[in-house]
């Protein structure tokens, strides 16, 4: 049985971060829907390995590797994809990281690596893959936001900063690139079992709360955010832009 909308043949998927955790979920998602996918990071040798596992499963894999921090470099990366593997149809921007402290004591050096890893990789690589999509007058762009970009909580208010600008930069590009033909998307996880947030799975006390706080009664797990991103990916979301998809177990109903 055929399910065009959800069906990714043909299309290549360039998804940043991907050597682990929500990233390494998207690409294999998208993988599984028929996508070739291009693992991206700045670690080579664990590129090259996350991708021998996915080429060992019959998946069509690529590496691109590039600093997506770097202006110059996402550029030229961008552009040997398009011209030594194939064109982009899909990009994920997911690279991000975190870091906590109280705000007061908040280093000014964190500060700016958070804003270049989660907000400027966006609209480095975003910028870099639209303007081929523009050439061909077709293209999906997902972008990462999260649950911070509505929620704050101690201790990240320069993370929920971050993701708030993702959201926003989501729906910018919308505004300058939906006449191309391109749809331009954000997917905003709630809490999941990744590396980036294992030092909260394994507090009892904040699982507990966390537990408590959404609806879902319970930690999501990265396999869960597979069919967003199929939807985003595909033909069944071609009258979707400048959304953001909430995967939460609810926890934004609750403000």
């Amino acid at each position: 049985m055929s399910f065009p909308l959800f069906d990714l043949s043909g299309r290549r998927a360039l998804v940043t971060g991907s050597s682990q955790g929500i990233g390494l979920a998207l690409a294999s998602g998208l993988a599984q829907h028929g996508a070739s996918v291009v693992l991206n990071g700045r670690d080579r040798a664990k590129l090259e390995a996350t991708a021998r596992a996915l080429r060992d499963t019959g998946y069509d894999v690529a590496v691109g590797v590039f600093d997506v921090t770097d202006a110059s470099a996402v550029k030229r990366g961008v552009d040997e994809i398009e011209a030594a593997i194939g064109p982009i149809d899909i990009l994920i921007n997911n690279a991000g990281m975190q870091f906590r402290t109280p705000l007061e004591d908040f280093p000014a050096e964190h500060w700016e690596q958070l804003l270049k890893t989660n907000v400027s990789s966006v609209f480095y690589v975003g910028q870099a893959v639209a303007r081929h999509m523009i050439k061909r007058g077709a293209g999906k762009i997902i972008n990462i936001a999260s649950v911070q970009s509505e929620l704050a909580r101690p201790g990240i208010a320069p993370y929920t900063a971050t993701k708030g600008a993702v959201k926003n930069l989501t729906r910018g590009m919308c505004a300058d690139w939906a006449k191309y033909g391109i749809q331009i998307n954000a997917i905003a996880p709630g809490y999941f079992k990744t590396p980036l947030n294992q030092a909260l799975v394994d507090n009892a006390e904040f699982s507990s709360w966390l537990e408590k706080r959404t609806p879902a009664a319970r930690w999501g797990d990265v396999d869960e955010l597979i069919g967003a991103a199929v939807f985003l990916s595909g033909k069944g979301s071609s009258f979707v832009n400048g959304h953001t998809l909430y995967v939460d177990g609810g926890i934004t109903t609750c403000l």
